[in-house]
């Protein structure tokens, strides 16, 4: 049952389950939530997940509520005291993919009983050939010849092979078996046989990219896609979603990484037809330069990278960007630009990582061809052209495949990719071919070369820019962001004002972010590398100071380890070497140039470490000048954020923890145990962070009293006429009404005076800006004047 007295939409919370926080702890947390002025209790993933998951997405059962978080019990007691709070409760889905693995019970099925399983459907699997388990440590001949393998009977009486090795093993359900006498079948021929009626094989997990047949989450193996377009697979998959929707426990949606999906369109339009028009839904749509979110989609807008970025941008001034453009080429040596470092990680990429999903898209565009060429298309040429067209292709998909009718602009962007890419092949003819094809699909397999196209461009982009070319291109790490683009990193006052405005008109309740369990750093870290960028003459002094103590450490990298430790430097811990530590290794092994998860160099990479560590050392004991003003302006951009993020449209998601200062690094250094106690001092504290929880506490209650105006009130950002390196953003809801005006600096120059009108921000801290609330005197959305590059210090 829905409780009355829910609050409107106006702010959530996300809060990461698992690592300690389950159900009951959750729920020890509401008080101090539901005090700061949210409205909605945002969660990670509930599901039943893999034994010992950190974050919930390796899903094992849809249909269960994790027993290791209090199972459904427990979430009904959290639900409920949150309701009795007046918070909503919003639960994360994952409808893309759940865990490829044994303890998933629909697979588990599948295995056993093949065809006439249930599930034998439910994923996405090409059973023109065996199932492949990659899940062997070593290559398959040698552990069934020596003995590592036998065929025996599992504890309900089920035959099974049974994998044992030093240190681990595991029993895979065999669907056609003999029957067994009292010992174990070990003979190596006989196992044999047993397996070749199985419809799957084991094979040696290093050989997954090459044989891998069902479709999986990036380059994820251990993750297997879902046949969400089937009606069944739909319902299977949501049956204990809606349950708790109709049982008034859950209130809103957070649909994970909706560009996996075959029909994404379809798939908003069936769940907004089930769930009603009074549960709101977002999607995690990662939308890639002026890329607008699909106005066909039924939802209420993306969980809000994009707002971080565009948040980010406007604080970042062009001239200094442009010196410290110019140092980091002088120090490094570096000449590319971001675009040519995606280019060639995306053709690495494709044929390293991807190279199981190359494979399956050149035999499905063969397939597409056959009945317009036959076989006349050469597996080179075939090749050429799919690596050219995933090459030139900027965004994570198209939508030409879906039931419903075409996205707005999806064809001429493709034809657009189709000529570029048909200029960088020697013969265009089979570029140009498959380029109709993906713009026009007109049979069957036809369309299936165009759904697995729409799939792995999500994929490709993703692991080569956030996972690959975000940790080459090293120049100023605050634009390598999720949803961000390193070489658009600034943004003017008339291309801001349009896309508030837009934003406003179009999706007014999208999620605005500046930190999650997803993105490269938390949002304080990010200010501080921001930071650099309105005094690169200091960074430049650092950099040299500290790169010359770097024995052994490449000078790209050394820029990288320098601004990162800028991020997490925080004197009141003693783990941040091994924090940074931790980072190199994930930035050095995902940046794949001098070392890879695979095959790391550990030479290389403990010279990386050696040098982050003493930097660290060296400034607990004495903090740089350098170091002490980029903080100190980093705090002041902090706050000027959360003021942005508060008073732009679209709805503040505050991730667990922000509301302090927030110097995590990426996952799992911004997953970690949150300090609910010191949260709860708030504004009591000292320093940045009792100004950050109290200017936050503070906007969050402002947007719930005025709930009403900030869902209808236009907005506009202007130059100040007053003081011209200023910038008013404006909310009012008509002429004879109230309006809000937040005036601040990018460069944090001092006003020449206070704005008038009454003062909104809390007492007893200061703040870099001014936000006052005055009656209506004209409309200032004409004031918008003409860029202005704001001056930098250094």
């Amino acid at each position: 049952m829905i409780l009355s007295g829910l609050r409107p939409l106006t702010g959530t919370y996300r809060l990461q389950l698992r690592n300690g926080m389950d159900f009951s702890a959750a729920c020890q947390q509401l008080d101090y939530i539901a005090g700061l002025g949210v409205s909605h209790l945002y969660l990670s993933p509930i599901f039943t997940a893999q034994t010992g998951s950190t974050h919930g997405y390796d899903v094992t059962d849809p249909a269960q509520i994790d027993p290791s978080l209090g199972g459904r019990a427990g979430f009904t007691q959290l639900s409920q005291h949150a309701q009795r709070l007046g918070l909503s409760v919003i639960i994360d889905i994952v409808p893309n993919h759940m865990a490829f693995g044994l303890q998933t019970p629909w697979l588990h099925d599948v295995l056993r009983n093949g065809a006439a399983s249930r599930y034998y459907r439910h994923f996405d699997i090409d059973w023109s050939r065996k199932l492949v388990l990659p899940f062997l440590p070593m290559p398959f001949e040698d552990m069934l010849h020596g003995g590592n393998f036998s065929v025996t009977m599992a504890p309900d009486h089920h035959p099974v092979l049974r994998v044992v090795w030093d240190g681990g093993g595991f029993d895979v359900p065999l669907c056609e078996a003999p029957q067994l006498a009292t010992s174990p079948v070990t003979d190596p021929s006989q196992i044999l046989a047993v397996l070749q009626r199985q419809i799957w094989q084991l094979s040696y997990w290093e050989q997954e990219r090459d044989a891998i047949s069902h479709r999986r989450f990036f380059n994820i193996t251990g993750l297997i896609g879902l046949r969400v377009e089937d009606d069944q697979v739909f319902a299977d998959a949501h049956a204990l979603t809606f349950d708790l929707i109709d049982a008034g426990l859950v209130h809103g949606l957070r649909v994970d990484h909706i560009d996996g999906l075959a029909d994404p369109t379809a798939y908003c339009v069936k769940l907004r037809e089930r769930v009603g028009e009074h549960v709101p839904i977002w999607v995690e749509k990662i939308l890639t330069d002026d890329e607008p979110l699909p106005q066909e989609w039924p939802v209420d807008g993306t969980t809000g990278y994009e707002a971080g970025r565009q948040i980010a941008r406007i604080l970042t001034p062009v001239a200094g960007l442009q010196r410290l453009d110019l140092a980091w080429r002088a120090a490094t040596g570096e000449t590319g630009d971001f675009h040519t470092a995606v280019m060639q990680a995306k053709s690495e990429i494709i044929v390293q990582e991807l190279a199981a999903e190359l494979h399956q898209l050149i035999a499905l565009g063969h397939q597409a061809l056959a009945a317009q060429w036959g076989d006349q298309v050469g597996p080179e040429a075939m090749r050429e052209a799919i690596l050219a067209l995933l090459q030139h292709f900027p965004r994570y998909r198209l939508y030409i495949g879906s039931k419903y009718p075409e996205i707005a602009g999806d064809h001429d962007l493709m034809q657009h990719v189709t000529q570029q890419a048909a200029a960088a092949v020697r013969s265009d003819r089979v570029v140009r071919a498959l380029g109709a094809i993906l713009t026009a699909p007109n049979d069957d397999p036809g369309r299936a070369f165009v759904l697995r196209f729409e799939q792995v461009t999500g994929a490709l982009i993703a692991k080569s820019q956030e996972d690959t070319a975000f940790f080459r291109y090293n120049l100023f790490l605050a634009a390598n962001e999720v949803g961000a683009e390193p070489d658009a990193a600034t943004l003017d006052v008339p291309q801001f004002n349009n896309w508030l405005q837009s934003r406003q008109a179009q999706w007014p309740r999208a999620l605005t972010l500046t930190s999650s369990h997803d993105t490269k750093r938390a949002e304080d870290a990010r200010m501080r590398i921001l930071a650099i960028a309105h005094c690169p003459a200091e960074f430049a002094q650092l950099f040299d100071a500290e790169f010359v103590q770097m024995p052994g450490v490449q000078a790209n990298i050394g820029w990288y380890v320098v601004q990162s430790a800028l991020g997490l430097f925080d004197p009141r811990r003693d783990d941040m070497a091994d924090r940074l530590a931790a980072h190199m290794e994930k930035a050095l092994r995902e940046g794949k140039q001098i070392s890879n998860w695979m095959h790391p160099d550990l030479t290389a990479e403990t010279a990386v470490f050696d040098g982050a560590r003493a930097l660290i050392a060296r400034w607990q004991k004495q903090v740089p000048t350098q170091v002490q003003k980029i903080t100190d302006l980093a705090q002041s951009l902090g706050l000027l954020q959360v003021a942005l993020k508060h008073l732009m449209p679209g709805v503040p998601d505050l991730y667990q923890g922000c509301e302090l200062g927030a110097y995590q690094l990426t996952d799992p250094d911004n997953r970690e145990t949150i300090d609910f106690a010191r949260l709860r001092q708030g504004a009591a504290l000292s320093g940045y962070d009792g100004a950050k929880a109290a200017l936050t506490a503070h906007l969050l209650q402002l947007r719930a009293d005025r709930a009403a105006f900030f869902d209808m009130a236009n907005v506009s950002i202007t130059v100040d006429q007053d003081a011209p390196d200023h910038m008013v953003l404006t909310r009012q809801r008509g002429a004879d009404d109230h309006v809000i005006k937040l005036r601040f600096s990018p460069n944090l120059a001092s006003a020449p005076q206070p704005i008038s009108g009454t003062s909104l921000l809390p007492a007893g801290h200061h703040y870099p800006f001014d936000l006052v609330e005055a009656p209506m005197t004209k409309d200032l959305s004409a004031a918008t004047k003409p860029q202005l590059i704001f001056p930098v210090s250094g």
